[in-house]
């Protein structure tokens, strides 16, 4: 280990999340504290300490709304029945929320506030669909004086403006996502997702959508299909005359994600083995007329700030929010896509708003180690033209 951590360093000592479910799917019975608090048990156990040594826990959820409002995070821990003693904040950064849960975990541990803590996210898509925070009350956050031009009324806007402006074409957003379906079968079929995967017991739902009185076991994620050139081919657009469609578009997902963060000083003093340091962390804005271009500008940030060159990282995850911001981010950097989610995103396995950027924070620790790389870099888009990126260091 490097002698230069010292011992308020903050480590990753634990990781996990749960299959991916699609919309209705195999999941849609259990409400987002059920997912929630399966995770946050599972780090705990993993690291085999008490749930008492737990000191804070930081989550991300995107619509707080329903069965996720009123502090989710904290919910979800009441619910296990572990020490309430635990105290808990939820956080809405859109769809880097769980990743900005980690980088605040962590952040709290280098200050000294802490020495444990779990960084989470979930979202049951399913259960609270996405917008239904913001319907409520009498009106929109928009002000009548709301300052930039031309806003893309909804992502799917953002995506179509982006392949615009960077010349991508059908053909090769068509291509990205079946590119993401087949590297997700693989890595399923080689079993690189059986560590990072805790399997989950869900109800089975009627026809109805009301529980049946059985259960079953979920161990892998729901979004995998059979695709195709030709079944790509004869999709209908996300929007007229648009390059995107459900097949290179995030899918609509339920989920949740963990990860147990100590101080290298209380991991020594607990016996555990520290996996990896978050060495350098960014939240950032863009144009809002672009919406998703937070990946390239949270990218170029972290790596001023770090002195890094990205040839640099052995390992990049950018979420698939739809396959344009992935394209768009690979060409500003020029990156080859042979190390760009290796093993599928968010267009094969699934995106639930509120976990995604654990999630991905928790795949990139187990390739790493997986393939003995070094670092890693994971940058998400997010809502309100906002971008998140974080770099881990294996140790």
């Amino acid at each position: 280990m490097p002698s230069s951590l010292g011992d308020r360093t903050p480590v990753i000592v634990a990781a996990a999340r749960t299959p991916l479910g699609r919309r209705g799917g195999r999941l849609a019975g259990l409400k987002a504290v059920e997912l929630l608090r399966t995770v946050q048990l599972e780090v705990i156990a993993r690291a085999a300490i008490a749930p008492g040594e737990v000191e804070q826990i930081i989550g991300g959820c995107v619509t707080q709304s329903g069965e996720q409002s009123l502090n989710v995070t904290r919910n979800a821990w009441l619910s296990t029945g572990q020490d309430p003693a635990v105290g808990c904040t939820t956080v809405d950064v859109s769809c880097g929320s769980a990743q900005q849960a980690g980088h605040l975990v962590a952040a709290l541990i280098a200050a000294g506030a802490i020495d444990v803590g779990i960084s989470c996210g979930v979202e049951s898509m399913s259960r609270v669909p996405i917008g239904t925070n913001l319907y409520q009350g009498p009106g929109h956050y928009k002000t009548s004086d709301y300052p930039w031009d031309d806003p893309p009324k909804a992502q799917f806007g953002g995506s179509e403006r982006i392949a615009a402006r960077e010349g991508i074409t059908r053909a090769d957003a068509d291509a990205y996502g079946l590119l993401s379906q087949r590297r997700a079968a693989a890595a399923w079929e080689d079993g690189r997702f059986a560590r990072e995967v805790v399997p989950v017991t869900a109800p089975v739902l009627g026809p109805d959508g009301e529980p049946t009185g059985e259960t079953r076991r979920v161990d892998r994620d729901e979004g995998l299909r059979e695709t195709t050139p030709d079944g790509l081919a004869a999709l209908r657009p996300n929007v007229e005359g648009g390059v995107h469609t459900p097949g290179s578009t995030s899918q609509v997902s339920d989920g949740a994600a963990a990860i147990l963060w100590t101080s290298l000083g209380r991991a020594r003093a607990l016996g555990l083995r520290p996996r990896a340091v978050l060495d350098h962390q960014v939240v950032t804005g863009a144009d809002p007329y672009y919406l998703l271009d937070g990946p390239v500008a949270a990218t170029g940030r972290i790596l001023d700030r770090s002195g890094m060159k990205i040839t640099d990282l052995d390992l990049y995850e950018v979420n698939e929010a739809f396959a344009s911001v992935v394209l768009n981010w690979a060409g500003a950097y020029d990156v080859g896509l042979e190390r760009v989610n290796v093993n599928g995103g968010a267009i094969a396995l699934g995106h639930p708003l509120g976990c995604t950027g654990t999630r991905l924070l928790v795949t990139a620790l187990h390739e790493l180690e997986r393939t003995g790389g070094e670092t890693a870099l994971v940058a998400m888009c997010c809502g309100g033209s906002l971008g998140t990126a974080s770099v881990l260091r294996r140790l």
